[in-house]
């Protein structure tokens, strides 16, 4: 390339600057835009991509770009690029290397929240090592002083890059959308519209970009000359008229103002006069400033019609964008100025061929080369790690909203909401987690409230056995008497018929008390469990006569499996014979005529497992949960629902969790119940 001024050396270099400006924008676009749990990720891949894109451009990138032409295809000279002598090639070599970055950086936005860190790097080295530089020859090759490139002999005029840089990386970008898929509940009805982290972030990013492009055109002229001022007007001037034209349609598109749709059109309005920047007038700027914003929300759209998931809606605002900037050269620009001796139909065709060119080559190569990439390592995450974050799964770095999330689950899983939990000064998530440790506070102090309450009644039914059991025992006993004439005849038969219907519905009372005693005497604390050892058969039986004499079980049938390996039990046998009494009372009270209730005891892992199945109607899924609380009565015929208390479920519970166990009950309506009783081996002390 010619020799550059020292005045035009500084204004190139102060351009790159500029430009390099534009990647701390782009990072905190991204970062503000996505969700909390990915914020550290972003940060992390627009670092990294800016180191990979760079060594990659000073190694191969270069060269393949603005070395010799062989043919207009690629360059093959000017690798590890070291020429020290010429400030000029100097000054060229870092402003391009800065348009290398950018364009490296783009697919970052399209694929966020759901790209595996290392994949993310193995993008950034496809674009930056073969699509970008390659596609950057054809149409800027020569740009140097070489051979021009195959599209630039054509006539192809791209000033800043509208196509080589912003519409080449939305393509690539599209492709890895395509390949790695939305993210995890955007489409299915679940998710819809993520809430972003800060927007606020998002538009100083945007303002920092904005500055970035007034190097990025203004610095394309590679001199400070009298174009520069009108090139960095048509700069801004369409830049505020994208986002204008987003300002007006989103109210009319979302019934509001749409903050990431504005930020959106006022970027698709810098792409879109970035191939023209120096060719046009001030009112074709505003014309295409407001089209290429338009245009982005028709875009916009139109992905989410199709359920493809672009974060940051790259695709609409650097390759559509980017395609109209293109053509909107020969629509719109100064013949004298492009001078390519074309006239506008033909330029137009041939503006229309690159921006073609760029679609094929870097969609085309890119999704086969990503495809291929993601056989081999998966560019996705898991959906497990998707949804924990990035900052955790990628970085194992957390942020203020996911410890307090953390921490809230941490308590809902055990249950212990006595302590409350850490509390970050001086920041928003502290508030909210101090105001949820006062909530928390109240609700633990009603929580300890009823359960003393709940103590003191049981404490005070224990303590009432002998005042409940005595009256309810004299008045079956009185009732048996009559009903049975010790003393002589009573006279009239319906006095008999009334002693029996005193008897019945007292045994009824006071099976119903001897529960909720039962039940009080558990919650207090006061059953001593005595243990000893039994056998699982010997249990059984003798809970199958009792049950058989209580009850009609004439016509159910009975089976009992316990094998010959199975140890004692080291229980409270009373404890032990309870619950398996009301096991089997329910099994025989919901088994119809010719059904079966089996009786079964394993032992493994240093677990006995006692099963009572039968074949009744089942239980539905949405009940399992309730029947084992007090009084739960969920069977809907009266006539079997009054023969129980609705305790017998709450009693065994609570009697095998007294001895460190665990009741488990399976149901399939239709089919019948087991109630597995889980008990962990305990061995006699003395017998060892």
């Amino acid at each position: 390339m010619s020799s550059l001024s020292t005045v035009d050396v500084v204004w190139v270099l102060t351009s790159a600057a500029l430009v390099f400006m534009m990647q701390a924008g782009f990072c905190c676009l991204e970062s503000g835009y996505v969700r909390s749990k990915n914020s550290v990720n972003v940060a992390a891949k627009n670092f990294a991509d800016f180191c990979i894109s760079a060594g990659i451009f000073w190694a191969v990138g270069f060269g393949l770009m603005f070395g010799a032409s062989d043919n207009g295809i690629v360059g093959v000279s000017g690798f590890l690029f070291a020429e020290s002598s010429d400030p000029s090639h100097i000054a060229f070599f870092v402003f391009q290397l800065m348009f290398c970055g950018a364009a490296t950086t783009i697919v970052s936005g399209a694929v966020a929240e759901r790209t595996t860190y290392v994949g993310y790097l193995m993008i950034a080295i496809v674009i930056s090592l073969v699509i970008y530089p390659l596609f950057g020859h054809w149409a800027w090759g020569g740009a140097d002083g070489g051979a021009p490139g195959w599209l630039a002999a054509l006539g192809f005029v791209d000033f800043a890059g509208s196509t080589v840089v912003h519409s080449v990386a939305g393509w690539v970008g599209l492709a890895a959308v395509l390949i790695i898929g939305p993210r995890d509940g955007r489409f299915d009805g679940t998710g819809g519209n993520f809430r972003s982290h800060s927007l606020p972030l998002s538009a100083l990013g945007v303002f920092t970009i904005w500055v970035g492009w007034i190097g990025f055109n203004g610095g394309s002229t590679l001199a400070a000359n009298d174009a520069v001022p009108l090139i960095v007007f048509n700069t801004l001037i369409a830049g505020a008229f994208g986002g204008l034209a987003s300002i007006v349609l989103a109210p009319a598109i979302f019934g509001r103002s749409d903050v990431p749709s504005m930020l959106n059109g006022a970027l698709a309005g810098l792409v879109a006069i970035t191939a023209p920047a120096h060719a046009v007038g001030p009112e074709s700027a505003v014309v295409i400033g407001l089209i290429g914003g338009m245009l982005c929300m028709a875009a916009t759209y139109m992905l989410e019609r199709f359920r493809i998931d672009d974060v940051l809606s790259a695709f609409p605002v650097h390759a559509v964008a980017g395609v109209w900037g293109t053509l909107s050269v020969a629509l719109f620009g100064q013949p004298e100025i492009l001078a390519t001796g074309l006239g506008r139909f033909d330029q137009f065709l041939v503006q229309g061929a690159g921006a073609l060119t760029a679609a094929v080559w870097a969609f085309g190569l890119g999704f086969i080369l990503l495809k291929i990439i993601n056989r081999v390592y998966p560019l996705r995450v898991p959906l497990d790690a998707e949804r924990v974050g990035l900052n955790i799964s990628e970085h194992d770095q957390s942020t203020e909203q996911l410890d307090l999330l953390q921490a809230m689950e941490f308590q809902r899983v055990t249950g212990d909401y006595s302590r409350p939990i850490p509390v970050e000064p001086n920041s928003e998530t502290g508030d909210i987690a101090a105001q949820y440790n006062r909530v928390l506070q109240n609700l633990y102090n009603a929580k300890l409230d009823a359960e003393t309450a709940n103590n003191a009644k049981s404490d005070f039914l224990a303590s009432m056995s002998h005042e409940l059991r005595t009256p309810l025992n004299a008045i079956m006993g009185f009732s048996e008497v009559i009903t049975n004439q010790y003393f002589g005849p009573v006279g009239s038969a319906k006095y008999q018929d009334y002693a029996n219907d005193i008897m019945s519905s007292g045994k009824h009372l006071l099976s119903l008390v001897n529960d909720i005693l039962d039940l009080s005497k558990i919650e207090s604390g006061r059953n001593t469990l005595i243990r000893k050892e039994i056998c699982p058969r010997e249990a059984f039986d003798e809970a199958l006569k009792i049950a058989k004499n209580a009850i009609d079980c004439s016509q159910i049938y009975f089976e009992t499996r316990v094998a010959d390996s199975v140890p004692p039990l080291y229980v409270d046998e009373r404890a032990i014979k309870q619950v398996l009494l009301n096991l089997l009372f329910n099994a025989v009270k919901f088994t119809p005529g010719g059904g079966h209730v089996t009786l079964k005891a394993t032992y493994a892992n240093n677990l006995h497992v006692l099963e009572v199945v039968d074949t009744g109607g089942g239980i539905a899924p949405e009940n399992l949960k309730k029947i084992t609380e007090p009084f739960a009565q969920l069977q809907a015929n009266p006539h079997i629902a009054k023969m129980g208390t609705g305790l017998g479920l709450a009693i065994a519970k609570a009697l095998v969790e007294a001895h460190g166990g665990e009741l488990r009950i399976t149901s399939e309506v239709g089919k019948g119940t087991s109630v597995r009783v889980v008990l962990p081996r305990q061995q006699n002390a003395a017998a060892e």
